[in-house]
């Protein structure tokens, strides 16, 4: 089971409901961070990262004393990362996200697997994330490649939580698709509730059940609630307007374990999300 902890940008409260709830999980759980930008997971759970290894893609390199020109591969590349014109090929290894159409419709075999380097996976039995290689533009394949570890090195009973990228671009749908539950993250203002709703409405084709958790309650207005009410989205808990809570987060520390009731609050979330993840799993 799958749960992707999402936003619709940044500094909404994400990682501190993510690191908690992986801190109260009823069961055994695992962790994966995948804002590959800026992992940050790791300083409040506190993983020790045995396994690192670096993440190569593998791109084409057209040979052009066996190329027809015939175009193929540039027609089936939707991201232009080949281009044929008139007895020139010109390949942009930047752009490729490594999905290996082109050498599958290259008749002439023209095309020569070369490698690029996008970044790094880092972890361990329990917690794994991604660091993207320093100008490298594309999160998505290395996501995907964290992913793919993870299946191969978590036992296959462990329930997972996932730390996706904030936003509703590429590397959010790519972190949270395939899940099981998509527990949104947001605030009481109504900036945070224009992000919600592009977060909504972004993962909504995935068709996957989604929930909302409101951080930093008692600030703004109640325009996010409305909201949520109209569209059937159900707010699962409330993590109130503190400063301790920030000073504690700041300081790296899991904000479960700050108090009582704050544990309290998590525990009976993680228990809610784990219930409904588990219906929507089957």
């Amino acid at each position: 089971m799958k749960v992707a902890v999402a936003s619709g940008k940044g500094g909404t409260g994400k990682t501190t409901v993510a690191s908690s709830l992986f801190s109260v999980w009823p069961e055994l759980a695992a962790a994966i961070d995948l804002d590959v930008e800026e992992p940050n997971l790791h300083i409040f759970l506190c993983q020790e990262p045995a396994l690192r290894r670096k993440v190569w893609l593998e791109v084409p390199e057209l040979d052009e004393d066996r190329c027809t020109y015939c175009g193929l591969c540039s027609e089936i590349c939707q991201f232009k990362a080949i281009s044929i014109f008139e007895g020139v090929g010109l390949t942009f290894p930047e752009m490729c996200h490594g999905c290996g159409g082109c050498f599958q419709v290259c008749p002439a075999d023209a095309l020569k697997i070369e490698r690029r380097e996008i970044g790094s996976i880092h972890g361990n039995q329990r917690f794994l994330m991604g660091r993207l290689r320093v100008g490298e533009a594309m999160s998505p394949p290395l996501i995907r490649q964290v992913r793919l570890e993870a299946q191969r090195i978590f036992d296959p009973g462990m329930d997972i939580i996932i730390d996706a990228p904030p936003g509703v671009s590429c590397p959010a749908a790519a972190a949270v698709r395939d899940t099981d539950y998509i527990l949104l993250v947001s605030e009481p203002t109504p900036f945070g509730c224009h992000d919600l709703k592009l977060a909504h409405e972004a993962f909504k084709p995935f068709g996957i059940p989604m929930g909302v958790v409101v951080n930093r309650a008692g600030i703004g207005n109640d325009e996010i609630y409305t909201y949520c009410a109209d569209q059937g989205l159900e707010i699962i808990s409330e993590i109130p307007f503190d400063r301790n809570v920030a000073a504690a987060y700041s300081s790296g520390h899991i904000v479960a374990g700050f108090s009582k009731h704050l544990g309290d609050l998590f525990s009976s979330m993680a228990g809610y999300i784990r219930q409904k993840a588990l219906q929507s799993a089957g």
